[in-house]
């Protein structure tokens, strides 16, 4: 039998080759020009304030890589303000205080990374350059607390402002503040809720290196174009029934109702002389006149009437304008599919007509309409 190490080494190899980003190149050199700029205004500013108070050195080489947060991912966790600032310093004085506390230098640069991460784990500003600027400080033994508090804090605040500035100037959010209120989608129809995804987050027990509230909006967004996926492009003008037939206002309630029963359908869409939708009368609109009619005949108090119908009497109302329900939600016929999913699950929508880029009725769509259309997407090839 062949020896399979060879083979297991290739599988190695092959796993340590980084996956592409995701990004296009308009990004990549958004954060490239983001990075020079916003470290060249720091070196600037920063060597300016240390030439007036005659203090050295005026940079430290971690911002590079808190630069790299800042501007290629500025939605991190790791790269907001106060992991930036609250990360680099804090770690600067563990560092510093690891250097004074221990003259082994191998174990002052162990315990002093131990530490800052520690540390930075409590006052929830952990940033991965951090490690660095702790190491920093044990291998070149600062002893100033200047050190800290004025290259390493002035350093990480004035990256932050030009972080601030170049990313809203560029069209990214930063600080990335979550966004109040569920993100955007078809939540109502979502699988996952957000207790779900807490739940999901605690079981998997590490740090990730994006916000809560964008991998909520990430999971809806990707559940979405899966349903888009598996169900085709589907647009409303695919699957509803052409031709429907309608009614008018001045329509006769008997005739209307003649209609229904001769056709066996249960709604008529109610359209103007332009064929606009103004209303659509169903089978619960004359059962619901039908019941008030009989009740009053026989002496029961009437059931109240939508305004601008006729009070319930003997008879039913003459005209179809007087029974119809005039708020009717309509869907144009490029609205995809899978869009309709929540208004007829959970809507109450039984009956939906469908306009064109005019406004102007083209077709209905029913629960069958959408049950048939569903069941052509997702059955096997």
């Amino acid at each position: 039998m062949a020896d399979p190490m060879p083979r297991r080494w290739l599988k190695w190899l092959a796993a340590a080759v980084p996956t592409a980003l995701r990004v296009d190149a308009t990004e990549r050199w958004r954060a490239v020009a983001g990075a020079g700029l916003g470290i060249l205004a720091m070196a600037l500013i920063s060597r300016w304030v240390a030439s007036q108070i005659g203090f050295e050195p005026w940079i430290a080489a971690p911002l590079g890589a808190s630069a790299v947060l800042v501007f290629a991912l500025p939605a991190s966790p790791l790269a907001q303000p106060w992991s930036v600032v609250g990360g680099n310093t804090i770690s600067a004085l563990v560092g510093m205080a690891c250097a004074w506390a221990m003259p082994d230098s191998s174990a002052a640069a162990g315990i002093a990374v131990a530490a800052a991460i520690a540390v930075m784990f409590v006052l929830r500003c952990l940033h991965p350059p951090g490690g660095a600027t702790a190491l920093l400080a044990v291998l070149t033994h600062a002893g100033n607390i200047r050190f800290a508090l004025l290259t390493i804090l002035l350093n990480s605040v004035l990256l932050v402002l030009g972080g601030a500035l170049y990313n809203t100037l560029t069209g990214r959010r930063y600080p990335h503040v979550p966004v109040a209120g569920p993100p955007p989608g078809p939540q109502e129809s979502a699988r996952f809720t957000a207790a779900d995804l807490d739940a999901a987050l605690a079981h998997y027990n590490q740090v990730l290196d994006v916000s809560r509230d964008d991998l909520e909006d990430l999971l809806h967004h990707a559940e979405t174009a899966a349903y888009r996926r598996n169900l085709g492009e589907l647009r409303c003008g695919d699957i509803m029934s052409r031709g429907p037939v309608t009614v008018g206002v001045d329509t006769p309630t008997r005739a209307a109702w003649a209609q229904m029963r001769g056709r066996e359908i249960k709604a008529l869409p109610v359209v103007d002389k332009s064929n606009h939708v103004v209303g659509i009368v169903t089978l619960a609109d004359f059962v619901r006149h039908m019941v008030a009619a009989a009740g009053e005949r026989m002496g029961w108090p009437p059931e109240p009437t939508r305004p601008g119908a006729a009070s319930a009497g003997a008879q039913m109302p003459e005209r179809v304008g007087q029974i119809m329900t005039r708020r009717v939600r309509v869907a144009s016929e490029q609205l995809h599919v899978i869009e309709l999913l929540p208004m007829f699950s959970e809507g109450g929508h039984h009956h939906l007509p469908v306009i064109d880029a005019d406004k102007r009725l083209v077709g209905v769509i029913t629960q069958s309409d959408l049950v048939r259309a569903l069941h052509r997407a997702v059955r096997p090839a």
